[in-house]
């Protein structure tokens, strides 16, 4: 199975067209469906301020980001370790805009020429969810992950979250990826059993039960208007 990187930023507002820098990269790596620990984060001085909506979502504040590197100084790391991968990311677009355009401004190719690929879990969700709100916090409460320390946006944290999120929305797959064992398939072999001899009893109802389950036949039928499918199929 292809290495697999679950990718997340934040930034310093919603455009990156119009002047906005990454200021958070969190990466964490994936082998086999299991979190190998490999991760890569870094906090980045964005040369900017952030806007004030984006601030009440990540909590990062400028001052702490002044004495943080440039995407200039980390880049060469970034790329060679998402090199080859498949990236997996929660609303690509956005995050694929923020990093392409930072490697616009040092004039790099797109990230799509160095992975593998890309996987958008917002697009797999609202296949799977649709209808339903699909946020990374929606996915975590519908999945069961526990994002009960997730106060503030983070990026590596949430693609801590995001990587199990991603393991239970594809754990459908398992079956198709995972080969038996040889010690599997021999205790998965039944002897077979001539049963035509036996005689299973048949445990009939009290007159009770009877009257009991009639009541609430009665129940059902008078809620329902009359409308009951056995109703309907007793008088045809």
């Amino acid at each position: 199975m292809s290495r697999q990187i679950i990718l997340d930023t934040e930034t310093t507002g919603l455009s990156a067209e119009n002047g906005d820098r990454i200021i958070e990269i969190g990466c964490v790596e994936m082998l086999h469906r299991k979190l190998t620990g490999n991760n890569l984060h870094h906090y980045l001085n964005p040369e900017r301020d952030s806007h004030e909506d984006a601030l009440k979502v990540h909590g990062i504040s400028n001052e702490f980001l002044r004495d943080k590197p440039k995407f200039a100084a980390v880049v060469d790391e970034f790329l060679d370790y998402v090199a080859g991968a498949e990236l997996i990311i929660h609303n690509a677009a956005f995050d694929m805009g923020f990093l392409n355009k930072e490697l616009a401004l040092l004039g790099r190719p797109p990230l799509t020429t160095v992975v593998a690929s890309v996987t958008d879990t917002l697009v797999m969700a609202k296949e799977m969810f649709p209808g339903k709100r699909n946020s990374l916090d929606a996915l975590c409460d519908r999945l069961g992950v526990d994002n009960s320390g997730r106060t503030l946006h983070g990026a590596l944290l949430d693609a801590e979250l995001l990587a199990d999120v991603y393991i239970y929305m594809t754990r459908g797959q398992d079956a198709l990826l995972i080969e038996p064992s040889a010690d599997e398939e021999q205790s998965s072999q039944v002897e077979s059993v001539d049963l035509r001899g036996i005689e299973l009893p048949v445990l009939r109802a009290s007159e009770q039960e009877s009257s009991a389950h009639e009541e609430v036949l009665k129940q059902l039928d008078k809620s329902s208007s009359g409308k009951t499918i056995w109703r309907s199929l007793a008088n045809s």
